[in-house]
């Protein structure tokens, strides 16, 4: 499952194929849509929850209120069914799936990160992200990224800054729990389901604000 961007997206695997899967885009309403989109999945494919053996879920980089309703419903998973949780960057996966649409690389994949900012990466191929993620105005990046396909929302909303956008626009969980099968299969090691934010929340606690208790 994935929450970290406007997507919620859910997929059931098989470890070589994906069996059923869903999304829905709606930027706020990840706490209404995950839990049915799961059972929508589940009821596709005929089987229950207590038939999961891992729980993959997409860490991000994402807002904190969308990206955190992933991460707790991944945890608590993980505990009632005493299975893995395992984490995977959302930008890997966005990559993952444009290989499968037919991308080789080196590209990027850049998501909206709001304040008129997208989360990035650059990818030697699908599978192979060069350095960590980072959060920048597109204006800021242009030039280093002169030259090179970029895929995801974040490259749809800012033409002007990259001018060779591809899909696909958002995470898949299929393409999620395809990387990851891969790397459980060979190995490698998946990251911890904790979320990178890349960046303080927008709410914040406000500073000298009047005090009105009594003294």
């Amino acid at each position: 499952m994935d929450t970290a961007t406007p997507a919620v997206t859910v997929a059931l695997h098989d470890g070589s194929s994906v069996v059923a899967e869903t999304g829905q885009v709606d930027a706020r309403r990840h706490g209404e849509l995950l839990l049915p989109a799961v059972h929508r999945v589940l009821s596709e494919a005929g089987t229950t929850l207590d038939a999961v053996t891992d729980v993959v879920v997409g860490v991000g980089p994402g807002p904190y209120t969308g990206l955190r309703v992933g991460l707790v419903t991944a945890a608590t998973f993980g505990s009632a069914l005493s299975v893995p949780v395992h984490g995977v960057c959302t930008l890997d996966g966005l990559a993952h799936a444009a290989g499968r649409d037919g991308l080789e690389g080196p590209f990027v994949v850049a998501t909206d990160a709001r304040r008129k900012e997208v989360y990035w990466a650059r990818y030697e191929d699908p599978r192979t992200r060069e350095g960590e993620p980072s959060v920048d105005r597109p204006a800021d990046i242009t030039e280093h990224l002169a030259g090179l396909p970029v895929v995801g929302a974040g490259a749809l909303l800012y033409p002007e800054a990259f001018p060779d956008a591809r899909g696909p626009e958002h995470v898949s969980a299929g393409a999620l729990a395809g990387l990851a099968a891969e790397r459980l299969a060979s190995g490698a090691a998946l990251l911890p389901p904790q979320p990178l934010y890349l960046r303080r929340p927008d709410a914040q606690v406000p500073k000298n604000y009047k005090v009105v208790t009594p003294k």
